[in-house]
């Protein structure tokens, strides 16, 4: 359980110094309880208390970064078993597998893919972010440069697979700076990677038969300070892996149980043949409770849904995604240009211009900030009326653009018009579609 203020105050020096931006210990300490602050903004806590409060506000899933710089990938740090609780709050990484045994266009071909497939979505990038590069041919040298080629044409975090630490160890020669995830220690060969991971600073994957081989497996990681785990269950059935992915979760968040508190790494493409099926268990275990899902290639109609997938789980459900208020210019719009409103859910902005795009008929599009509503959930909260639209259109500079003073609301608002005539003096009100797909008609039949 996470430390309340009260229990986080009783640890700190009480000094009232005022130095962490606060002006007291116990309002730092009820922030900090919050998740506002982070124990380093305070100059005086002492080494033990330091290390008691990093251990007991630690969340039940362990963090686990790989890779570094803007591309490094968080994952794990989970606190709820179910979204609704709270929140989900690292995105499961996404890799693509190359094998050392693979012909060089092949790999050039699939690190080209994840440069290139890329998407932008409700003003979000989404994009894998991994490559797992697997030793299949048993020489250390292949799998070396096979590792350098990967390093030197992609900006992906990289994955290591072998159970052979020499070979684990001659790939990690050449990207020990980017901080790649070493896969797999086993009970075989524990004590050589974990000794490779404590080396080099980088993560290690362990791999078991069961649960409880993978326990104590990570248990004897953590004795000599290894804490940077991703488990494998070795389970290769969908249900049977699908099972293991609840229980460490549920072991962790509900138990408390510490050894099986880690990020989870994940193998669709061992588990079918069918490109099509592995997505559709990619797709689960995006759900629950994949850290790291590897899967055998990128297609594009396949990589999209399951980036869109973990987009829509991982946001915050009490925070709307919303876009910027302003203009937006969308087909290259003159001052003969239709003028355009609506909300600022982003749901919603993107629809509408989107639609506008597809039109192909320049038109300013205007977006009001409506704390991330939609347009009708905003106009029945009274926070796209009237009398806060026209301010805005007032204010935004779009009467210096357009000579054509016509606004098209959209459908939903059609109360609002006479509103916005008297509001608007000088603006005529046009009254648009209610829904997105009719837009395209509505501006191509549109005159100035």
């Amino acid at each position: 359980m996470p430390l309340t203020g009260i229990e986080i105050f009783k640890l700190l020096p009480k000094t009232n110094c005022g130095e962490c931006g606060v002006p007291t210990c116990l309002a730092f300490a009820m922030n900090m309880a919050s998740g506002k602050v982070e124990l380093s903004a305070c100059p005086y806590v002492s080494e033990e208390a330091r290390v008691k409060l990093e251990e007991a506000s630690a969340p039940p899933i362990l963090p686990v970064t790989i890779g570094v710089g803007d591309r490094a990938l968080k994952i794990g740090g989970e606190t709820v078993m179910f979204r609704h609780e709270k929140r989900f709050e690292n995105p499961p990484g996404l890799a693509i597998l190359i094998s050392d045994t693979m012909a060089d266009a092949e790999i050039n071909a699939r690190l080209e893919k994840c440069q290139q497939l890329q998407y932008q979505r409700v003003g979000i990038t989404l994009r894998p972010e991994l490559v797992a590069v697997k030793c299949e041919s048993g020489d250390a040298v292949k799998f070396e440069a096979v590792v350098n080629k990967v390093k030197q044409n992609s900006d992906c975090g990289i994955i290591l697979m072998s159970t052979n630490p020499d070979i684990l160890a001659a790939g990690l020669k050449v990207c020990a700076d980017r901080k790649p995830l070493l896969y797999a220690a086993t009970e075989d060969n524990l004590d050589k990677v974990a000794s490779l991971a404590r080396e080099s600073s980088c993560p290690v994957a362990v791999k078991a038969s069961s649960l409880e081989g993978l326990a104590q497996l990570t248990g004897k990681l953590t004795e000599v300070g290894i804490k940077n785990i991703v488990l494998d269950s070795g389970s290769r059935t969908i249900r049977q892996a699908f099972e293991d992915q609840v229980i460490i979760r549920s072991s962790a968040l509900n138990n408390k149980f510490r050894p099986l508190g880690f990020p989870t790494i994940t193998f669709p493409g061992e588990m079918t043949d069918n490109p099509m099926k592995e997505a559709v268990i990619a797709s689960i275990f995006v759900a629950k409770y994949g850290g790291i899902i590897v899967l055998s290639d990128f297609q594009g109609e396949s990589l999209f849904p399951l980036l869109v997938e973990r987009m829509n789980i991982y946001t915050d459900p009490q925070r709307p995604l919303a876009t910027a208020e302003g203009i937006y210019e969308i087909n290259n719009p003159d001052e003969n240009s239709p003028v355009l409103i609506t909300s600022n859910f982003s749901l919603t902005y993107f629809i509408v211009s989107g639609e506008i795009e597809n039109s192909k008929v320049p038109s300013w599009l205007l977006v009001k900030d409506t704390e991330g509503l939609s347009v009708l959930t905003a106009w029945a909260a009274g926070k796209f009326s009237a009398d806060i639209i026209a301010p805005f259109v007032k204010k935004c500079g779009i009467e210096d653009k357009v000579k054509n003073h016509k606004l098209v609301i959209p459908g939903y608002l059609a109360p609002e018009s006479g509103g916005l005539e008297e509001e608007l003096p000088g603006w005529e009100i046009l009254v648009g579609p209610r829904e997105g797909a009719h837009i395209p008609a509505y501006l191509k039949a549109w005159k100035p």
